[in-house]
């Protein structure tokens, strides 16, 4: 078996509870996302363009469609002799009957044997939930140069946000002194990002303890980082400055796909030295009618626009008839807006029809209305 410097693992299992109806049927990381791609596309790029050629990807909750998705390496280029991307799932526990992933260190740890067999340096740990672009190798430099036991990856957040994160509080080196788990008083804005770096001997033995402790977690978060502080390892932050989101709810989700709509966003998916690989969809090109009014719109191929469209996302295979109007609005694969409907700040989900002369959505709602099932027509 080849011996790689570091492996990747990507946490994938989580339920994604706050998007509803979205991951009633759908893993959370293969919920669609930008037109044409799926969350888990940005982590799987990411080690891809990063020159990682092994990863894990832990699924559990809703996974048959993100399993197979996943299984198809070739999309990111990692189905070759010595790359690969691997669906790993929950063992079934003899005392408890359950084949569920206790916490984020649980999920590692029932996959020791899986990296073992790769013998890495190093283990790369990923959230399958959020979209961004970022050089790993980078944040590998940082860990080697400051010879850390662990590096986590962070970000500033604004201080009203940062009790939503683990929040970090460092040195002017970057060295961690304390970790916070959702504080309700945060000492800092630097939140993690849920992408570490770990030497994975060293981290091989806690996860072996851990999963030993009955009191335990079983959570990076909870447990083996602070852990690690109270033993006097060797922890760093390495600062990202890039575009970023957690996309774990409705209004995150609305958010994220409204920022491709600004030219100077930083995610630029345009950008052809990094790449966001997806699946070839088989649809025809976007068709524009001649009545169409479009202002400010983020097209994909397949999407067909007859109506009036204003600042708003069109995946692929959207439709917009004659006479209806779209504004603020996400519509996701096969979303169809019939003759004279009107649909103002919403997000429709994948393959819902808003009936003939509906009306969904308010411009002044405080929320993004999820419409999630067929809305009827006026008769």
């Amino acid at each position: 078996m080849k011996q790689v410097n570091m492996l990747a693992m990507i946490l994938a299992g989580g339920r994604g509870s706050r998007l509803h109806e979205l991951t009633d049927k759908v893993a959370k990381p293969a919920v669609s996302y930008g037109g044409k791609y799926r969350i888990i596309d940005f982590p799987l790029s990411n080690c891809a363009n990063s020159g990682i050629d092994i990863v894990g990807v832990l699924t559990q909750y809703e996974s048959v469609l993100l399993n197979s998705y996943v299984a198809a390496g070739g999309r990111w280029g990692l189905d070759t002799k010595d790359s690969g991307v691997f669906v790993l799932t929950p063992r079934e526990k003899a005392d408890t009957g359950l084949d569920v992933y206790r916490g984020t260190a649980d999920a590692i740890s029932q996959n020791i044997d899986f990296i073992d067999q790769y013998d890495p340096e190093y283990l790369l740990i990923l959230s399958g939930d959020h979209i961004y672009k970022m050089n790993y190798a980078k944040m590998l430099a940082f860990h080697r140069e400051h010879n850390a036991d662990a590096t986590i990856a962070v970000i500033g957040v604004p201080m009203r946000e940062a009790s939503r994160f683990g929040i970090m509080n460092t040195g002017e080196d970057g060295k961690i002194v304390e970790f916070q788990e959702k504080p309700a008083h945060p000492v800092s804005n630097l939140a993690s990002m849920g992408i570490y770096i770990f030497n994975w001997k060293m981290l091989r033995r806690m996860l072996v303890a851990d999963m030993k402790d009955p009191a335990s977690d079983h959570d990076f978060g909870k447990n083996i980082i602070p852990q690690m502080l109270a033993d006097g390892r060797s922890l760093y932050a390495w600062q990202f400055k890039g575009y970023w989101k957690d996309v774990g709810t409705i209004d995150s989700l609305w958010e994220a796909n409204m920022d491709l709509l600004d030219k100077k966003n930083k995610l630029d998916l345009d950008d052809p030295t990094w790449k966001i690989y997806t699946e070839d969809a088989s649809a025809l090109p976007a068709y524009i009618g001649p009545d169409a009014e479009m202002e400010r719109v983020y097209i994909t191929q397949g999407c067909h626009a007859e109506g009036k469209v204003k600042n708003s996302v069109l995946f692929t295979d959207s439709e917009v008839r004659a006479g209806a109007q779209v504004t603020d609005t996400v519509l996701m694969p096969g979303a169809c807006v019939e003759e004279g409907a009107v649909v103002t700040r919403a997000l429709v989900a994948e393959g819902v029809r808003i009936g003939r002369g509906a009306v969904v959505g308010s411009a002044d709602s405080e929320s993004i209305l999820l419409v999630a099932k067929n809305v009827k027509g006026v008769d």
